[in-house]
């Protein structure tokens, strides 16, 4: 699914953001004519911008991208940024409950599974001008929204005051935010989230072991277990709603019932528990070696663990992972997580019975997934 594209810009000097139509007579002061023949031409002085397919054909003085290859990913309502290169960014999908926000690409973490490896750019400030646009243009009815990076909290106070933006625009909406955690170990943040009071907000965090070195070395920074255990408490203080995230590969799997035991008798606040599949992208492919063991593989840990937290009544689910490769009664846990851009599944999946039900794969992950994937019929 086409989530960027290029044209040739005209007349943009800073980020613009708005809602694209079709229908010239919509504008509402934030709406970006899609343009893809000259009929709408003669509508464009009403509208914040102009994006246009036709080739090499500038459309008076108005802010526009002209010479774009193809329109035909963007729907009515859909939310995009144009930049001064010339780049669009779809940053909202109406059709879509897979929504989120990247607020950052920096991350005091750099975990050995990485999907998105971090960058040392100063992207804050440039990001979050963006979000400050877009947030308010959201339908009101948006079900979910995520925030990710990166590590969102490295915002400082322009992460409460995101948070504070979307609980005043969007305050139905159900937020889930990826964090690592670590800064909640520090008082001053833990208190600022406090003020905010906000019960619509999840933060997702992962833990990779019980043992302090191995969580550290997983995600390569030195006293990341300490911190971010200490954050989690200060957390649960406060009321915050918190999911742990395992992901299950070759350094988490061997510890993996030890960590569900420690879960449930020093984290038994927490809402959620999710162990996740591994994703072959970001730093997945350089350190598969260190990583990579075959779903099938690991069944008796993950049905270990996961059944040993059920079993004291806390809600458990596994992510990113195939009906065919585990057992039947794990099915109950398993959930359709993969957001619709990046789903995919096999070719023998087109004959299983329970293609519907599957979460199917990660669109990277057809270079490398389980040897045991089967149609079930």
């Amino acid at each position: 699914m086409t989530l960027k594209t290029k044209g040739i810009s005209s007349n943009i000097i800073s980020p613009i953001v708005g809602r694209v139509t079709r229908m010239p007579s919509n504008n509402d002061g934030v709406s970006i004519l899609l343009v893809d023949d000259d009929a709408g031409v003669n509508y464009f002085d009403r509208h914040s911008g102009v994006l246009s397919s036709l080739r090499y054909r500038e459309i008076g003085n108005i802010p526009q991208v002209h010479s774009i290859p193809n329109l035909n990913h963007l729907s009515e309502g859909d939310i995009v940024v144009i930049n001064s290169d010339g780049v669009i960014n779809t940053l909202y999908r109406v059709n879509s409950n897979h929504n989120s926000i990247l607020v950052t690409e920096r991350c005091n973490s750099n975990c050995l599974m990485c999907s998105q490896p971090p960058k040392d750019k100063n992207d804050i400030e440039y990001l979050f001008a963006i979000h400050e646009q877009l947030i308010p243009l959201i339908p009101k009815d948006c079900i979910e929204l995520g925030i990710t990076g990166g590590e969102p909290t490295l915002l400082g106070s322009r992460f409460f005051k995101l948070l504070e933006l979307i609980k005043e625009h969007l305050p139905d909406t159900e937020i889930h935010c990826l964090t690592n955690g670590r800064t909640f170990a520090w008082n001053n943040m833990v208190r600022e989230l406090e003020k905010l009071n906000y019960q619509k907000l999840m933060l997702g965090i992962p833990i990779y072991s019980d043992y302090h070195a191995l969580h550290d070395y997983v995600v390569q920074a030195k006293d990341a277990f300490n911190q971010t255990i200490r954050g989690l408490y200060n957390l649960a203080e406060i009321g915050q709603r918190i999911e742990l995230r395992i992901v299950l590969h070759k350094q988490t799997i061997p510890r993996l019932t030890k960590l569900a035991k420690y879960i449930y008798k020093n984290l038994p606040f927490v809402e959620h528990v999710a162990f996740m599949g591994l994703e072959y992208i970001g730093y997945t492919p350089h350190n598969i070696d260190k990583l990579w063991i075959d779903p099938f593989e690991y069944n008796n840990e993950l049905e270990e663990a996961v059944e040993y937290l059920s079993s004291f009544g806390m809600n458990v689910s596994i992510y990113n992972s195939q009906l065919c490769v585990m057992p039947e009664h794990l099915w109950q846990y398993a959930r359709k997580s993969i957001s619709d851009w990046k789903n995919e599944y096999l070719s023998e999946c087109n004959q299983c019975t329970k293609l519907n039900e599957c979460g199917g794969l990660f669109t990277w992950n057809l270079k490398k997934y389980s040897t045991r994937i089967k149609a079930l019929t």
